[in-house]
């Protein structure tokens, strides 16, 4: 949910529940696309140490992200931008799974096999953590234009 202290104009929780690919900035600078949950007024970002967006927040956990939707032929434009300091957290099951369950769908007997290691591989062995960010900053802005006929 989000916080009470944000307004907007338009339902940024229903945006952000939709299955939308962020992108998330770090220092150097360096942006890469993610799947993220938005849970409990924060993102949450599955990583590890397998990835350079795990040791570059480990290094600076100074983040940006952006969710965005642009439809030209509709002229729907609508963007949600969190700025705040990202955490790595352990990471839980049953969150990975409704994450995943979101872009993979409810049938995990059709999921890529690669993704199914998060759920079933002991999180501490692999590494698995959450990158958490509970946004310090967080504007939405609906930019939507009617299309020329």
């Amino acid at each position: 949910m989000t916080s009470p202290d944000f307004d907007f104009d338009f339902d940024v929780d229903a945006f952000l529940q939709r299955p939308l690919t962020a992108r998330i900035a770090t220092d150097g600078p360096t942006v890469r696309p993610v799947w993220y949950l938005w849970e409990d007024g924060a993102f949450w970002v599955l990583t590890g140490p397998w990835a350079g967006l795990f040791r570059r927040v480990r290094d600076d956990p100074s983040v940006a992200l952006v969710v965005d939707e642009c439809e030209p032929a509709t002229g729907l434009v609508r963007q949600v931008i969190a700025r705040g300091r990202a955490a790595l957290v352990p990471f839980d099951v049953p969150r990975g799974r409704r994450k995943l369950t979101r872009y993979l769908g409810a049938d995990e007997d059709r999921w890529d096999p690669r993704f199914l290691r998060y759920l079933h591989d002991d999180p501490a062995e692999r590494g698995t953590v959450w990158l958490c960010l509970a946004p310090v900053s967080l504007s939405a802005r609906d930019l939507s234009y009617v299309v020329a006929r």
